[in-house]
């Protein structure tokens, strides 16, 4: 059991660490798609649809045997958290766009002819609605970055699922490992779907009527 639990940590570890990153990828992501420069907005599209276009495995896999071919070495752990911040950063690219551009052109319109510049009315319009609409999107993908972790076990990366594969190897007991795996798993879904439910009821922004 410590030695799962080790797992579980590095887990979470490792998903709180590139939900971060990739959150503010998204957001420079997100900013440059909905830029006016199309150099910048030419990027952004080929970044966005690039990563999602492409399996996730697929981009662990090039960062890990591909960069040391063209002169970057990156430790697994390093890579790992790389991948899952370029893959995840371009779906919460998506998400956040969503969000913003989900607020009504009548509402900005009523902004413009009120005096607030640009900034004020991304702070008192359009900021505060995104937030509610992407909040539950966000955690689901969370969720799904929690899961996508799984990937690194083929890189050698000491997560849950390696763990499972290791205690597999040394002991010869798949069905109890990977159930034990499995049971975290479990866990550790129910948390962040508890707190996707809890946003849900408490974060949407609701109109009054």
């Amino acid at each position: 059991m410590p030695f799962f639990m080790e797992g579980v940590r590095n887990t979470a570890l490792i998903s709180l660490i590139s939900l971060f990153l990739a959150l503010i990828a998204g957001i420079i992501a997100c900013a440059g798609r909905l830029s006016k420069w199309k150099l910048l907005r030419g990027v952004a599209i080929f970044y966005i649809e690039s990563i999602r276009t492409t399996p996730l495995l697929v981009q662990i896999y090039f960062f890990y045997f591909g960069l040391p071919t063209l002169g970057f070495r990156i430790p697994e752990l390093q890579t790992g958290i790389l991948a899952l911040m370029l893959n995840s950063g371009a779906y919460i690219a998506e998400i956040i766009r969503a969000g913003i551009t989900s607020v009504l052109a009548g509402q900005i319109e009523a902004g413009v002819s009120s005096g607030l510049n640009y900034f004020q009315r991304m702070r008192f319009i359009i900021l505060p609605q995104a937030v509610g609409v992407t909040v539950p999107p966000l955690l689901g993908q969370a969720i799904v970055l929690v899961k996508d972790t799984a990937l690194l076990s083929l890189i050698s990366v000491m997560e849950l699922t390696r763990c499972g594969q290791v205690l597999t190897s040394e002991r010869f007991m798949p069905s109890e490992a990977f159930f034990t795996v499995a049971f975290f798993y479990l866990c550790l879904y129910f948390c962040l779907k508890t707190l996707a439910d809890w946003s849900q009821k408490k974060l949407i922004f609701r109109e009054v009527y």
